[in-house]
């Protein structure tokens, strides 16, 4: 009877560790572009598009690309293999997921961050 316990304590650990290891391993972490180069893990940087460096969408290819540059104003070329986002050219913000490769942020997922059309503006009267 105790030899079940002991076994069952045993595999209840395993599983506790290999979730937590498997948690681990799948966040996200917020860095600036800098952070990004020095890690090959995949990270979150926000910041803004450069638009006079412009952006390209190649519909035969489905990459997108572009000019990205954070809060520290570091620059990046961001290569996206998908369709150019929703609101992008009037995006506040936007927040890029995924690694630097070279020295370029490869992305797996692009957000963008629009102006609130819910914002108050100056009081009229």
């Amino acid at each position: 009877m105790k030899t079940r316990y002991l076994i069952g304590g045993v595999i209840a650990i395993a599983f506790l560790a290999f979730g937590l290891y498997a948690l681990d391993s799948s966040k996200i972490d917020y860095v600036n572009i800098v952070a990004a180069k020095a890690t090959d893990r995949k990270v979150q940087v926000k910041g803004v598009w450069l638009k006079e460096k412009g952006a390209n969408y190649d519909n035969t290819a489905n990459i997108f690309t572009f000019t990205m540059t954070d809060e520290t104003g570091q620059n990046i070329d961001v290569i996206y293999n998908g369709a150019r986002p929703n609101n992008f050219e009037i995006a506040e913000s936007i927040v890029v997921k995924g690694r630097v490769v070279g020295n370029t942020l490869q992305a797996s997922e692009i957000l963008t961050k629009c102006p609130s059309k819910y914002e108050s503006g100056p009081a009229q009267m």
